[in-house]
């Protein structure tokens, strides 16, 4: 994160610039210059060759959903769940698991199955239309907080986060894993309406038991930092939130 970002991060505003206006390296413009030049004189005529410069070298760049993934992946390669629902997790995510497991994927919108190994359903993560105890892992990135918000065509319900919690710990078989990733602080709870809810690990904490979850690992990602940290650190700025990640088990 650029440094000016870091101090503006409190006050919900960011910089951005253009990568076109970037500025680029002494070297690297010197360098594409002159290789610009040479293609021009080098292409076939009916080669079109216009300018459009981008530089994205050095250090390889992570976000939040970089870390959300890696913290899903490390558990599925731990555990070998061979029953997999996915709710509603980022796509690309779920096609990765694709490659080599069977997984059955949950969204209120309906999209078409992309392998054979691919069972999907359309319908609201409140009412499951699944067996009980018929997954041994169930996994949700980035999904709990928009539950009832209506922000994807699903029905207003304020209390459908916690509803669904319910319909994930009925249809998880006595043991199993939920890989849950949200919105967190360490301030007031928030709905940002209608594009996401921030909770407090209390909150998390509170719906887990209620529903008979145990939390068996959690991690914390800041968003000003770019990386992990610890829970004294996450945000308490108003209408600020970072990143929750939680493997929780189901009670046998």
């Amino acid at each position: 994160m650029h440094p000016l970002n870091k101090l503006l991060s409190p006050t919900g505003w960011q910089l951005y610039r253009s990568r076109r206006q970037a500025a680029f390296p002494r070297e690297f413009k010197r360098a594409y210059d002159e290789a610009l030049a040479m293609l021009e004189k080098s292409a076939p005529a009916d080669t079109d060759i216009f300018s459009e410069p981008l530089y994205e070298g050095g250090e390889h760049t992570e976000n939040y959903i970089d870390f959300e993934c890696e913290f899903a992946a490390r558990h599925i390669a731990t555990l070998h769940p061979e029953r997999i629902l996915d709710i509603g997790s980022y796509r690309w995510f779920v096609l990765g698991l694709l490659a080599s497991l069977p997984v059955t994927t949950l969204d209120v919108r309906g999209r078409r199955p992309v392998l054979k190994n691919e069972t999907v359903l359309t319908g609201d993560a409140k009412k499951l239309p699944l067996e009980d105890a018929s997954f041994d892992m169930i996994v949700s990135l980035c999904t709990l907080e928009h539950f009832g918000l209506g922000r994807y065509g699903d029905d207003f319900d304020l209390d459908a986060d916690h509803k669904a919690l319910r319909e994930m710990a009925r249809v998880l078989a006595p043991g199993g894993s939920l890989i849950i990733t949200t919105e967190l602080t360490r301030g007031h709870p928030a709905i940002a309406f209608n594009a996401h809810r921030i909770y407090t690990r209390d909150i998390l904490h509170r719906y887990a038991e209620e529903v008979g979850f145990a939390v068996a690992e959690e991690k914390f990602f800041s968003r000003t930092t770019a990386a992990l940290c610890d829970f004294e650190t996450v945000t308490e700025m108003p209408r600020q939130r970072d990143v929750y990640l939680g493997c929780w088990k189901r009670g046998t």
